[in-house]
């Protein structure tokens, strides 16, 4: 009884847990106070930091992440659990399916009733090249670089997507600084934006936007894939649902492929990307230096993508008859719709009756569009 009492014992994960395992619980604990008490981004923080405790218990003892296994003799041990749900983050499965939810719940009438403020969102995504040099300047490949530079869109599924492709040992780093800033949005934004506008230039008022038909935006979302497609192929694999799901939001009569994409698909997706994203952050991988950097950079590119976006609309500004309040220019990052509300909330406190909310969502929904496009164009260059 003793021999199998002590066999038992060894089977605990206790006497493998190391420093840096329980150091990593410890943040996964943080990031679920911080969603829960202080409400920020619950849906991601949450089953990211779940997967962050399933990754750093041992996994010699759990077999959890464990890949499959194949023996001379013919015996065959399945891999564990997570190791398959983590197929879908590796192939790139999940942020497409990811961006078709999106598609189903955004309405792109906002931007096609101020075409101009278009240019906002691709103004913000300034931030994920001006990155890219920058993790240059720090030594990191071309690939690396590429995957970095675009945590300026503050999009999380692009940022994943292009590290599967291309820096996957950084995926958990970049995931996770990626989804964070995010949800840092309402602390992030008002001081950059107070900081790069006048008094006068919040309290712009901007004209109440005109009335988008039903055949333009089908014809938009059409319009928009031949485009994509012929211009940056490479980004279709992200635009390609996202206006799939548009489409299918816009026609009218198709409610139930709209409810499945919107709701079914797109939370049970995200549920098992982020979870995926957790488990590929174990201590051994996540805490290097080269991800503290990583970390620093992203809230570079997060800053700089908010500062370029209200610095093209002061611009604009400057040759406009009718003037953009630069405030909507931050919303241009693609974290939607966190960045326009909080433009809101801005341009309130200077004035409460100045509604911007519909015209901050313009160069918000562009700004997921250009993050994928973006992710395209690192595609075409360095993905051979």
């Amino acid at each position: 009884m003793l021999d199998e009492f002590f066999a038992f014992l060894k089977t605990m994960a206790f006497s493998q847990m190391m420093l840096g395992n329980i150091f990593m619980i410890a943040i996964a604990g943080v990031l679920i106070y911080v969603a829960v008490k202080k409400d920020a981004e619950p849906l991601l923080l949450i089953p990211i930091a779940f997967g962050i405790i399933l990754s750093n218990i041992p996994p010699v003892a759990t077999g959890i992440l464990n890949p499959p296994q194949t023996f001379p003799d013919g015996r065959f041990i399945p891999g564990g659990f997570m190791y398959y749900i983590k197929k879908g983050l590796d192939l790139g499965i999940y942020p497409p399916l990811i961006f078709l939810g999106i598609g189903a719940l955004t309405d792109f009438s906002f931007m096609l009733s101020y075409p101009i403020t278009i240019f906002l969102g691709g103004a913000a995504q300034i931030g994920i090249f001006v990155t890219f040099l920058l993790a240059r300047a720090f030594g990191f490949t071309l690939k690396q670089a590429a995957s970095i530079g675009i945590i300026g869109g503050a999009d999380g599924p692009t940022s994943i997507y292009i590290s599967t492709k291309f820096a996957p040992e950084l995926l958990s780093i970049i995931a996770i600084a990626a989804y964070s800033y995010i949800a840092l949005i309402p602390i992030l934004q008002p001081p950059v934006s107070k900081l790069l506008t006048t008094r006068k230039e919040r309290l712009i008022r901007m004209k109440a936007p005109r009335k988008v038909s039903k055949t333009e935006k089908i014809v938009f979302s059409i319009i928009t894939t031949l485009v994509t497609a012929l211009l940056v192929p490479q980004s279709l694999t992200l635009v390609g649902p996202l206006m799939f799901g548009n489409l299918l939001r816009e026609v009218g009569n198709v409610k139930r492929l709209v409810e499945a994409a919107s709701k079914y698909i797109l939370d049970t997706t995200t549920i098992l990307l982020c979870l995926s994203v957790g488990a590929s952050a174990r201590a051994d991988v996540f805490l290097t230096p080269q991800s503290l950097l990583v970390f620093g950079m992203g809230a570079f590119a997060f800053v700089s993508a908010l500062a370029s976006g209200i610095l093209f609309a002061k611009l604009l500004n400057l040759f406009l008859k009718d003037k953009i309040n630069p405030l909507i220019g931050a919303a241009g990052v693609s974290a939607v719709p966190d960045s326009a509300r909080v433009a809101q909330k801005i341009a309130q406190e200077e004035d409460p009756t100045n509604f911007i909310l519909m015209h901050a969502m313009s160069p918000n929904v562009a700004g997921v569009i250009g993050s994928a496009v973006a992710a395209g164009v690192f595609l075409a260059i360095f993905g051979r």
